[in-house]
């Protein structure tokens, strides 16, 4: 038997991704395989559906007309058979998750919860602050604090954390408490390396949102690395609000200089690729979080 629908879900790649090393790259195969499943599928249909040059890539009209048709079927055959896998035996598999420490907060609490609803999806959980490929580092889901700079994935809000400077009690009985931000001049403020605007922090002055240098001896390429140098006591510190909660309720922590807040927050995404939506496993874990995960304001 030909493997008919392997070579149409590979055009759909080639189609999307523009050449068929991307497409090679989306389903993890080599280009030379690629090339080899277009090429049966050519044959087959009798029509040439990419035109071809050393520069480029592009559809033919029959090659876009078969895409069309070809996705719309696909989709179909997709949800129908996810239906009937989830009918029969429920989420399972393996679940890649790439997130980002400051995340793992709140999230690593309810996971167990998560695991135990779906006994049959196994976690594969990676912390890194750094920007991450879906597909080379084979994740699933991507969670991530800020601005979205990959607009080819989906994304799902998760919630929205204002901003908090904060320090430990022993740090202010050392070094006294800040008042107006000028009095930062006297501390030491822990700063992120992987971040613009590193040496400003903005506050809210006079009506009008001022960005106002700070400095300090320390600078941590990971937003938990800097909680944690607070936390020890080692300066005063710029967080979302849902990243530091525990620590202000448990009193590890203390926000100063509320009065002079800019308003100013970050938004929290759950990232995936368009096509794994209908995934059971992936859904699952979408809707979990919707439930569960509680993002401080």
């Amino acid at each position: 038997m030909d493997n008919r629908f392997g070579d149409i879900e590979t055009f759909l790649a080639v189609a999307s991704g523009g050449s068929f090393a991307a497409g090679a790259k989306a389903l993890r195969l080599t280009p030379s395989a690629v090339s080899r499943s277009i090429a049966r599928l050519e044959e087959r249909l009798g029509t040439i559906l990419f035109r071809r040059t050393t520069r480029s890539l592009a559809l033919t009209a029959e090659g876009s007309a078969y895409r069309d048709r070809m996705s719309v079927l696909l989709a179909e055959i997709e949800t129908v058979e996810n239906g009937l896998g989830r009918d029969k035996q429920g989420p399972r598999g393996l679940l890649r998750i790439n997130a980002s420490p400051s995340i793992g907060v709140p999230l690593l609490p309810i996971l167990p919860r998560f695991m135990a609803r779906y006994p049959e999806i196994i976690l594969d959980l990676a912390l890194s602050d750094a920007i991450v490929d879906l597909v080379e580092e084979r994740a699933d889901i991507a969670i991530r604090i800020g601005p979205l700079r990959d607009t080819s994935l989906r994304a799902k809000k998760l919630g929205h954390s204002r901003m908090a400077l904060v320090a430990s009690p022993a740090y202010l009985a050392r070094r006294g408490t800040p008042q107006t931000p000028d009095d930062l001049d006297a501390h030491d403020c822990l700063r992120f390396s992987f971040r613009r605007s590193i040496d400003s922090w903005p506050f809210r002055i006079g009506g009008r949102v001022v960005h106002r240098p700070v400095h300090g001896s320390f600078f941590g390429n990971s937003g938990d690395m800097v909680r944690q140098i607070a936390v020890a006591g080692g300066g005063i510190s710029r967080h979302g609000h849902f990243h530091v909660a525990g620590d202000l309720a448990a009193g590890r922590l203390v926000e100063v200089l509320g009065d002079y807040h800019p308003g100013d927050g970050e938004d929290i995404h759950a990232l995936y690729a368009p096509e794994d939506r209908a995934a059971a496993r992936i859904r699952a874990f979408l809707d979990f979080l919707d439930e569960e995960l509680v993002i401080a304001p």
